[in-house]
C-alpha cells in the first residue's frame, strides 16, 4: 500500500479502463475529485457505481468526452444524464452485481473505494457499505482507497486486508447522511395494514424509500423481531433500541442482525461503530435468496412504482423513463417467498403524491418495465387495505386490488377489468370502505381467549371465502341462520352477500388465519331502515368457534358503527328454538317484542344499551383487541 501521487492517475487509469466507485454512504468523495483534477489525460473511461449519497461531479457534462457513467441505480441526476446520453443504467439485482465484475461483462480494472485507518495487524473496515464494494476490492486489477478517521469499524465480512490496497490517501470527512423519509397519514397507514401482517418473531427487510420506512415505524410495539437485509437504517436502529428486535427467533445466525450497508443519521453512524450484534456481509451473500429464505417468517418489505390488476410490479421505470433500481426487490421478494411462513409485502401509496393518478392500474404503460412478475406477489398493501394475491385466480386478483385502489379510480379500474375479461358481469358494484375505520384502518386483531383472529368489514373479493364459510356449516347452523334447509350458495349469491355497500349497511366477518389463508368464522350484518335510526341485525357463527364470544363481539362493533352514524336501536328476528342468540339479545339490554308469526320471535335492542353492557361482556369472555 503506497501514497498515491496525484499525478500519477493517468498512469493507473489506462486508455478504456472500468473503474468502479464505491457508493452508498461511503462515495469516496476526495479519490473522485483527485481524479477528476487529472481527467484531461483520460480516454474513454467507464464509471460503474451503485446508488450513492451526495453529489456525482463525474457526470458533469465536461467530462463527456472522457468518462461515461453505467449505474445500477439511478437518481434524478443519473436519470438526467442517461436522459442526455451521457450515462447508462444497467438493471440488475444486487445479489447478482458482483457476478458481473467476476465472470460477466464488467470486469473491473480499478476499484475506489473508502475505508477506516488500519489495525494494528494491517486490517481497514470497509465501514458502512460492504454490498459490492468488498467483491469489486477483491475482483479490480487496481485498489485505491481513501482512509478516512470517521468510518465507522463494523463487524462481519467487512474487512480489508492492506495487502489488497494499491494506493491510499488520508482524507477525513462526516459520512453523508440520509435524510429521513416524510410520512403523511397515507403512509402511516400503510404502516399500520402492513404491521398487521407480522408476526412475533418474524425477521424482516425494508427498502429504500418511504413506505418501507413506515412499515418499520409501525412495527415498535412488536417483539423478538430479527433483521436480515440490504439496508440497516435509523427506522430499523430505533426498532432494535425501542426492544421490538432481539434477533433471538432467528434460524440463520440467530443474536445477530444482518445487513450489507447502512444509510441515515449521524446516530446511526455511531450506532453501528464496533457493534457486535450487527454483522456486514456482501450483496451477493446477505441478498442470496437461499440464505434469505433459511429465516423462517422472513418478511420482505419494499415499495413500488405501480402495479397492474394481475400482480405485475413495476419498481424502476415510468413507461420509457427510468428511476432508480431494481435494488434488492427482487433478491428478497423471491426468498421471503419461499421461507417457511413467510411474507413478501409490497406497499405503496393508492396514487400518485399529487393525487392525478391511480398506482394501481389495469394495464401497464408502454415501456414499463415488470421487476417483480405476478407469481412472486403475495401481498400488495395500499392506506386502503391488504390485497392477498399468493395463489389467487386473476379474477380474485383483480378485485383484491380494485378493493386496495383509491376509491376515485375505483369504478375506471372495474371497467378496465371487465373489457379484458378478468371479471364476471354480475361483478358491478365498485368496493367501498366504512368511513368508520379506526385511524383509517378497517382491520384489528382480536383475542378470543387467547386465540387469535382478524375483524374486518367483508369485501366483494370474499365470495370464495363465503361460499366456503356456507358449505362448512351443519345442517342445523343453515337452518337457524337462513330459516329454511337451503342447500347451495352459488358465486353470484356470495358476491350480493359479501358486495355489501358499507356506507350505508354493514357486514363484519371474523377471520382465522391459516398458513397465510383467511378463513371466515363469524359474521355479523345490519340492513339500514327507511328511517335511517333503526337496523335489523343478523349473525352466523362457525361451529368450530362457538362459545368464544365472537357473536357478542360483533353485536358491540355494529353498535359501536351505528351510534356514529346516529342509528338508535337494533332489532332482530329469530327462530324459537335458537337459544342462544335470543340470550344473547336479553343479556346485551334487549327485550322481546309480539310477533304476528308462531315460527319467529323479535327483539328489540337500544343502541345505547348494548354499548353500557358491553365492557363487561368482554372481560366475561375474555376477549382483548390487540393495540398495535
Amino acid at each position: 500500500m503506497k501514497p498515491l501521487d496525484e499525478e500519477a492517475w493517468p498512469h493507473i487509469i489506462r486508455p478504456g479502463s472500468r473503474i468502479f466507485i464505491g457508493g452508498g454512504a461511503s462515495v469516496p468523495f476526495a479519490l473522485v475529485h483527485s481524479m477528476l483534477r487529472q481527467a484531461d489525460h483520460f480516454k474513454d473511461i467507464e464509471l460503474v457505481h451503485i446508488h450513492g449519497l451526495g453529489e456525482t461531479p463525474w457526470i458533469d457534462p465536461k467530462y463527456a468526452d472522457v468518462l461515461r457513467t453505467n449505474s445500477f441505480f439511478l437518481t434524478p441526476a443519473l436519470r438526467e444524464a442517461v436522459e442526455r446520453g451521457q450515462a447508462d443504467y444497467t438493471p440488475c439485482p444486487m445479489s447478482e452485481v458482483a457476478s458481473l465484475f467476476e465472470n460477466g461483462p464488467l470486469p473491473l480494472d480499478v476499484a475506489l473505494i473508502q475505508v477506516s485507518p488500519p489495525d494494528a495487524d494491517g486490517w481497514c473496515s470497509l465501514g458502512v457499505s460492504v454490498d459490492v464494494v468488498k467483491p469489486a476490492a477483491r475482483l479490480a486489477r487496481t485498489v485505491i482507497a481513501q482512509i478516512n478517521t470517521k468510518m465507522p469499524l463494523t463487524c462481519g465480512d467487512s474487512r480489508i486486508s492492506t495487502r489488497q490496497i494499491d494506493f491510499f490517501i488520508e482524507h477525513s470527512a462526516a459520512l453523508p447522511e440520509l435524510p429521513r423519509a416524510i410520512l403523511d397519514k397515507r403512509h402511516e397507514r400503510i404502516g399500520r395494514y402492513a404491521a398487521q401482517l407480522i408476526e412475533d418473531g418474524s425477521t424482516i427487510q425494508i427498502g429504500l424509500g418511504n413506505t418501507p420506512e413506515a412499515v418499520a415505524q409501525a412495527l415498535i410495539k412488536h417483539q423478538h423481531l430479527g433483521i436480515h437485509t440490504g439496508l440497516f437504517n435509523d427506522a430499523l436502529m430505533e426498532l432494535v433500541s425501542c426492544g421490538a428486535v432481539d434477533s433471538s427467533r432467528k434460524n440463520l445466525y440467530p443474536g445477530k442482525i444482518i445487513a450489507s450497508h447502512v444509510m441515515g443519521s449521524r446516530k446511526l453512524y455511531q450506532f453501528v461503530d464496533d457493534n457486535t450484534d450487527i454483522e456486514f456481509h456482501p450483496s451477493d451473500w446477505v441478498n442470496d435468496p437461499g440464505r434469505i429464505s433459511r429465516n423462517d417468517r422472513m418478511v420482505a418489505i419494499n415499495g413500488a412504482r405501480e402495479i397492474d390488476l394481475t400482480g405485475q410490479v413495476v419498481r424502476d421505470s415510468s413507461g420509457h423513463q427510468f428511476y432508480g433500481g431494481i435494488g434488492a426487490l427482487q433478491d428478497f421478494i423471491r426468498g421471503a417467498g419461499r421461507s417457511k411462513d413467510g411474507r413478501p409485502i409490497i406497499a405503496l401509496t393508492s396514487t400518485t403524491d399529487d393525487g392525478a393518478h391511480s398506482r394501481i392500474v389495469a394495464g401497464l404503460e408502454e415501456g414499463s418495465g415488470v421487476c417483480t412478475g405476478r407469481g412472486d406477489v403475495h401481498y400488495v398493501v395500499t392506506e386502503f387495505g391488504v390485497a392477498s394475491l399468493h395463489g389467487r385466480s386473476i379474477r380474485e386478483r383483480v378485485a383484491r386490488l380494485v378493493e386496495i385502489a383509491h376509491p376515485d379510480h375505483r369504478e375506471s379500474l372495474l371497467a378496465g377489468a371487465r373489457a379484458r375479461g378478468w371479471l364476471p358481469k354480475f361483478f358491478t358494484m365498485p368496493a367501498t370502505q366504512p368511513e368508520f375505520a379506526e385511524g383509517g384502518v378497517e382491520s384489528s386483531w382480536v383475542l378470543f381467549q387467547e386465540l387469535r383472529f382478524l375483524v374486518r368489514p367483508l369485501h366483494p373479493s370474499d365470495m370464495r371465502t363465503l361460499q366456503e364459510f356456507f358449505y362448512s356449516h351443519d345442517e342445523q347452523t343453515v337452518r337457524l341462520r337462513y330459516g329454511y334447509q337451503r342447500d347451495s350458495m352459488s358465486g353470484e349469491s356470495a358476491y350480493k352477500l359479501a358486495a355489501v355497500d358499507q356506507r350505508k349497511d354493514l357486514a363484519l366477518g371474523i377471520f382465522e388465519e391459516i398458513h397465510g389463508r383467511q378463513e371466515l368464522r363469524a359474521i355479523a350484518r345490519y340492513y339500514l331502515e327507511e328511517d335511517g335510526k333503526c337496523a335489523e341485525v343478523a349473525f352466523v357463527v362457525h361451529e368450530a368457534t362457538r362459545h368464544l364470544g365472537m357473536a357478542g363481539y360483533l353485536l358491540g362493533e355494529l353498535a359501536s358503527i351505528a351510534k356514529f352514524r346516529g342509528i338508535t336501536y337494533f332489532w332482530a328476528s329469530v327462530l324459537p328454538d335458537n337459544r342462544a342468540m335470543a340470550g344473547l339479545f336479553l343479556a346485551a339490554g334487549g327485550a322481546e317484542a309480539k310477533s304476528s308469526r308462531d315460527d319467529e320471535r323479535i327483539f328489540k335492542m337500544p343502541v345505547e344499551k348494548i354499548l353500557r353492557t358491553r365492557k363487561k361482556f368482554l372481560a366475561r369472555k375474555n376477549i382483548q383487541r390487540l393495540e398495535r
